[in-house]
């Protein structure tokens, strides 16, 4: 099922297994097998049908699509319960070749900054976390064994979307202006959305409250970048902001909390 020519995850990483960064009941494993890669399949069905409301047309229930094949496929499990509690996937620059480019590039012109990314990069895309698990620690483990990886594959660029609901209290507008300059790639490489934000979507309201989306949060304090405007996914209504992060400026608390080694 899988076709990575890439070198291996298990070769790099002894047997896909990484370690569990202060929480030994958890660990993070890049997918080995067809099973695997259908049970991350099926928690993401499962969590996007209850955060968007979207029903997914697949006879086992997945959220199946063209690039699960070329992609690795990072899952963090609860070793005590002996389930998948939460899931990400990467598609590297040399498997985009096998998939006509990046799945974001379905939502957004990447031209304006691709060619300025210079090195490898990686995408990673269809994160989620059981609802059971969100209390900081799955994350925290799926993030630590991605940017190990990002470091030890020579990755430069991890590149990416986070999804926010639409349906919230509070404004998407007044998330977005609290957000200046230098929170954006220089305004030469934003990339431009094929799909904007209706109108009715984005209208200020009373609720001043900002929330930040807990996966734009983490991307953020990686120190990622936002690349722009945001696409409207109408599927999932919701609004998906284009990320980049330069592996290099990955924030140095994360490099000593996470990292074995630089």
């Amino acid at each position: 099922m899988n076709t990575l020519n890439n070198a291996t995850a298990s070769t790099i990483l002894d047997g896909a297994k990484l370690h569990a960064m202060k929480q030994p009941k958890f660990i993070a494993q890049f997918a080995q097998s067809a099973s695997a890669i259908q049970a991350a399949q099926k928690l993401r069905a499962d969590v996007f049908s209850q955060a968007y409301g979207v029903h997914f047309d697949h006879p086992l229930g997945l959220d199946v699509d063209s690039y699960d094949a070329h992609c690795l496929h990072l899952n963090v499990y609860d070793t005590t319960q002996g389930r998948l509690i939460a899931t990400t996937r990467l598609l590297t620059v040399e498997n985009s070749r096998l998939t006509n480019g990046f799945y974001s590039e379905q939502e957004f012109d990447l031209s304006p900054l691709l060619p300025n990314l210079q090195g490898r990069v990686l995408e990673v895309g269809r994160t989620c976390v059981h609802q059971d698990y969100r209390s900081g620690a799955a994350i925290t483990v799926l993030w630590g064994a991605l940017a190990e990886y990002l470091l030890a594959q020579d990755f430069a660029y991890l590149i990416g979307c986070a999804s926010v609901p639409l349906n919230t209290t509070a404004s998407f507008n007044n998330m977005m202006n609290c957000f200046d300059e230098n929170d954006f790639v220089h305004h030469t490489q934003r990339v431009i959305p094929k799909r904007q934000i209706p109108q009715d979507k984005t209208l200020n309201t009373s609720d001043n409250k900002i929330v930040l989306p807990p996966l734009l949060k983490a991307y953020l304090r990686m120190n990622a970048k936002l690349g722009g405007a945001a696409y409207y996914d109408e599927m999932f209504s919701c609004a998906d902001i284009f990320i980049v992060l330069d592996v290099a400026t990955l924030a140095e608390r994360y490099a000593q909390r996470f990292l074995k080694s630089a």
